[in-house]
């Protein structure tokens, strides 16, 4: 009996040294990286080594995996990995960003050094969504003028040279007027600052990456205009139902694409991509609370056109340290060197991607597109345009395209 008992437990215990020997044969071989900013090993790449490097400013040696997306860096069970893995599959969601992105040497560190990215992106109106909340609340009654005193999340700017200060978080629930509560139900799911609609589809629409992720773990400033068109241009507000209107047509040409038939533009608008003429201030904020887009726009088509009486503004790059040399690493098109003339803005913003040529007239590269375009400036030429009106609006008046 005794040696009938010994056998069958010495088979049992054979059966479960092969099942213990099958499943850890079957176990991927742990690939260890030790990133040289956390110094500690991750074993991320035994599952995730299929992945592209998500940009050149963010080496996979030097950053690793764990510092920005969280997780378990030692873990080789894929649930227990993930477990505590920031902002799903978006770190840089406004909610996690400050742990993912942030830091003195990242995204979070001084003006000065421009390195202050995630302080203005939260006080960006991309992240307030001030102006619209102002129109809303004013429309129904809800308060006496269009000032702003709501964003989606409270937030403070002591060091604002708008003069305001701080906003506090709109809460539509607290609303009397329906017509409020719906917008709040229905209209503010789609900004960078508040939760994503449920869906993959939606996750990365929050936070960087619903401007700087094009594609599945991959990081650019070489942002096309459909990237932008992913929430500027995919339909309109019916404001008597309070719901989105996603566009029925089917755009054919890149200009149907570009523009809904309800606008004037000419042709660099539709040529160009948005990040072509735009600038990081108006898009992801100059660190100051605004009230509505209308406050933080300004680059217009003299910007690069100049007037009738003025060329455009231009600075000449004189050392490596310049931003604008920065800013053309992170996407080099445009070979810009020590000694190269580029067009600024009215602020001071460099257009890296332009160059003032030997005869007197301009190059533009695209930042998406890697097209070259010359131009002129409107100074010398036959345009009639007044002096007291430089808008864009203005050009539109002759130079709109007919379709």
């Amino acid at each position: 009996m005794y040696r009938r008992l010994l056998f069958i437990g010495s088979a049992l215990l054979l059966v479960v040294i092969l099942f213990a020997w099958q499943q850890s044969s079957r176990a991927p071989k742990p690939i260890s990286l030790t990133p040289t900013l956390s110094g500690q090993p991750e074993y991320c790449l035994t599952c995730h080594a299929d992945l592209p490097e998500i940009s050149k400013s963010h080496p996979l040696q030097t950053f690793g995996c764990v510092s920005c997306h969280g997780g378990e860096r030692l873990a080789l069970n894929a649930d227990l990995a993930h477990s505590n893995m920031r902002g799903g599959a978006n770190p840089s969601d406004l909610s996690v960003v400050e742990m993912s992105c942030g830091g003195t040497s990242c995204h979070s560190g001084s003006e000065a050094e421009n390195r202050d990215h995630i302080q203005r992106v939260m006080t960006s109106v991309q992240s307030t969504y001030a102006g619209a909340i102002a129109n809303i609340r004013f429309t129904f009654g809800a308060q006496p003028d269009l000032n702003a005193y709501f964003g989606i999340n409270a937030i403070k700017d002591e060091q604002t040279h708008t003069g305001i200060t701080a906003l506090s978080a709109f809460e539509p629930a607290t609303e009397t007027n329906s017509m409020i509560q719906k917008f709040g139900e229905n209209c503010l799911t789609c900004h960078i600052n508040a939760a994503p609609r449920e869906e993959e589809a939606y996750a990365r629409q929050t936070g960087c990456a619903a401007c700087h992720a094009t594609e599945q773990h991959k990081l650019t400033t070489a942002i096309p205009y459909t990237q932008c068109n992913a929430c500027h241009n995919r339909g309109n507000y019916d404001l008597r139902s309070m719901t989105f209107v996603e566009r029925a047509d089917q755009p054919a040409t890149r200009i149907q694409d570009y523009y809904q038939p309800i606008a004037q533009f000419t042709r660099c608008e539709y040529t160009l991509d948005c990040v072509d003429c735009h600038t990081r201030n108006e898009v992801m904020g100059d660190g100051d609370i605004h009230a509505n887009q209308k406050d933080i726009q300004y680059v217009q088509c003299q910007t690069c056109h100049g007037t009738i009486n003025q060329l455009p503004q231009t600075k000449t790059i004189t050392g490596p340290n310049d931003i604008a040399l920065k800013m053309e690493f992170l996407n080099p098109v445009s070979n810009l060197k020590v000694g190269d003339t580029i067009l600024v803005t009215e602020k001071g913003e460099p257009l890296w991607n332009t160059r003032v040529l030997p005869n007197g007239t301009y190059e533009l590269i695209g930042k998406a597109t890697n097209l070259r375009f010359n131009f002129r400036p409107v100074m010398g030429t036959a345009c009639e345009q007044k002096p007291d009106q430089q808008g864009s609006q203005y050009c539109h008046t002759c130079h709109a395209v007919e379709r």
